[in-house]
């Protein structure tokens, strides 16, 4: 069995251009690789887009509350609920949820969008506790300076604390997106063509477990890779503004 095992990759080295051929230039079937990796860039840019605009929302709302408890009650307790059931629960779930629940008729939409709204409500529950959290480091001191300038407290918070928390937690909101990233990896649940469902077609057709998957694992990492050095480099400039 040990040698069995210990063989198969030297065989399947050995094979490997004509396993190639196979999963990719025959038939043209590199356009399952093609068509599903679109599927992921464009469910994960308007789900990043989804997730911003929410998970602000959520934040401002849960430290307008936090502090002052009197205000946006309602909307705080909402936020609450949305924050507890999204994160307590697997995004997969959600995402069937969204597709086989929300979104039949009379709802009648793509199933690329049902999973954009899937993806993008479940990072805007994250991003809106990075969000709050950056907002909660900025010093107090801020505040009162800018309300002592005469600025309200809507303008304080957005001429002088938002930038400021905007710019400690913007690493941490990338490798959100990283994250998100890999997570449509389970687009495959309602039927959607992404870059995993596109290596996993080629499996099926082929009944070669090694070749396409690999090729996707490799997409995949080069992607992060490209993400993390833009992360990398944004953060360096960062440091540098702030050493000015």
């Amino acid at each position: 069995m040990y040698a069995l095992t210990a063989a198969l990759p030297l065989a399947y080295f050995s094979e490997f251009p004509q396993k190639f051929y196979d999963s990719f230039i025959l038939k043209n079937r590199y356009t399952n690789i093609v068509f599903g990796l679109g599927n992921t860039l464009m469910i994960t840019f308007f789900a990043v887009i989804i997730g911003i605009i929410l998970g602000t929302i959520v934040a401002l709302v849960k430290v307008t509350h936090n502090n002052d408890k009197s205000k946006l009650k309602f909307l705080n307790a909402v936020c609450s609920i949305y924050l507890t059931v999204i994160r307590g629960t697997p995004v997969v779930v959600q995402l069937m949820i969204m597709w086989y629940i929300v979104f039949q008729p009379p709802v009648n939409l793509d199933r690329v969008v049902a999973a954009i709204f899937a993806f993008g409500i479940n990072s805007g529950a994250y991003v809106a506790e990075v969000i709050r959290s950056g907002i909660q480091s900025v010093d107090k001191g801020q505040v009162e300076a800018g309300r002592s300038l005469g600025l309200n407290q809507r303008d304080t918070m957005v001429k002088i604390v938002f930038p400021q928390a905007l710019k400690n937690v913007l690493p941490a909101i990338g490798n959100e997106f990283i994250a998100l990233l890999k997570e449509t990896s389970v687009a495959g649940y309602i039927a959607i063509q992404d870059l995993t469902k596109g290596g996993d077609i080629i499996r099926s057709i082929t009944y070669d477990p090694y070749t396409s998957l690999l090729a996707v694992a490799g997409i995949y990492l080069l992607i992060v890779m490209g993400l993390t050095a833009l992360l990398g480099k944004l953060e360096r400039r960062l440091r540098r503004s702030d050493n000015r």
